[in-house]
């Protein structure tokens, strides 16, 4: 099994920790009244981590609070708070109960949707994008089949219709598209689905869609209202900065929901599912959560032009940057405490680097024209 950089990252991470658990300053943190946080969750002292498409600003306070006030009923199950997110979501985007899908991230929801539709046919998909449950699917017996990317790094939606034929069980796109961050146009992406969705699924996976510049253009929800064999999913991750609370969601027609909970191995935690209901109309937040991203994005632009790089047009809290090498960029951003991710499959030329805490987004500024000439 490939082992990933943000196992390897996590390991490093945790390493140091192993070897100290017997000094007496660790007992101590560990113990009830002092809680043991620092480097186990987020990052190192002095280390600017830009490459796992985080968002440092959250969870909101609301939602802190109302995780605290959970973890103290831990003992319990937390079956009735699962019902009332549900009920939330589906109240918000006009659908039923009966629509939505909750799990621990959208990434265990996309996985129970690559098993459940495993036996419909192959998974269809551009060559580059968010693959790692379609690759998941693929080491469990399913077969992906890939479209390229047109000359600007776009998903090539006539491209992908074209590729539509019986052997397909399941077109999924993901809309920021990542690693690239580019948005496909709303009303492109309603006739790809209004050709595609009478023959088979279209998954929409829709991580990053709060991010983007009007996200009820860019959404597919109003696709499956309408009735369109159409699963979008979302998550807790990005906007409202709870990655690793491990909340994500789909909205879908009823019965494909029903098909996917077949497949649903875990139960929410209470902290995690709290903190979602306490924060999703959390409007305050969710602005001042994207007003971070945005300023950080223009930032990235900026320094990439500056430093003569061409850029992708960034959409979601991530960009895709042009260099001569992006292992090498990676290493030499490295050795400045600054962790941005390196080559993606063929596309050796592209290195993707995400927003953070804007101090953190200076350095990598900051670092970008020597360690882009490495």
């Amino acid at each position: 099994m490939e082992i990933s950089r943000r196992n390897l990252m996590i390991g490093a991470t945790l390493a140091p920790l192993a070897t100290s658990l017997a000094t007496p300053a660790l007992a101590r943190a560990a113990s009830p009244s002092a809680p043991m946080i620092g480097g186990m969750f987020g990052p190192g002292e002095g280390v600017a981590l830009l490459s796992r498409n985080e968002n440092p600003y959250g969870p909101s306070t609301k939602a802190q609070a109302a995780a605290e006030a959970a973890t103290a009923k831990g003992a319990y199950y937390a079956d009735t708070a699962a019902t009332v997110l549900i009920k939330i979501i589906a109240e918000k985007y006009g659908v039923t109960p009966e629509q939505v899908v909750i799990g621990t991230g959208s990434s265990e929801v996309l996985n129970a949707i690559a098993l459940a539709w495993k036996p419909k046919g192959a998974y269809l998909g551009a060559e580059l994008f968010w693959d790692t449950t379609a690759k998941w699917a693929v080491k469990l017996g399913a077969t992906l089949k890939t479209v390229p990317l047109t000359p600007a790094m776009e998903v090539d939606l006539p491209a992908m219709a074209a590729a539509v034929d019986d052997s397909i069980g399941l077109v999924h796109i993901v809309n920021p598209n990542n690693p690239t961050g580019l948005l496909l146009d709303g009303n492109a992406l309603r006739g790809f689905i209004k050709t595609v969705a009478p023959k088979k699924t279209v998954l929409i996976d829709e991580a990053y869609n709060e991010l983007v510049p009007d996200p009820d253009y860019s959404s597919m929800i109003d696709m499956v209202r309408a009735g369109h064999d159409v699963i979008i999913t979302r998550t807790f991750s990005k906007i409202f900065g709870m990655a690793g609370m491990r909340v994500g969601y789909a909205i879908t027609t009823p019965a494909n929901a029903a098909l996917i909970r077949q497949y649903m191995m875990t139960s929410l935690n209470s902290a995690g599912l709290a903190a979602a209901i306490a924060s999703y109309e959390e409007e305050d937040f969710k602005t001042f959560s994207k007003g971070k991203i945005i300023e950080a994005r223009e930032m990235i632009v900026a320094a990439a032009k500056s430093a003569g790089l061409p850029i992708l047009t960034p959409t979601a809290n991530f960009a895709f940057v042009k260099v001569a090498d992006a292992n090498a960029v990676q290493k030499a951003m490295a050795a400045k405490g600054v962790m941005i991710r390196g080559t993606y499959g063929k596309w050796s030329q592209w290195s993707r680097v995400s927003t953070g805490r804007i101090e953190d987004v200076e350095r990598y500024c900051r670092a970008l024209p020597e360690a882009a000439s490495a």
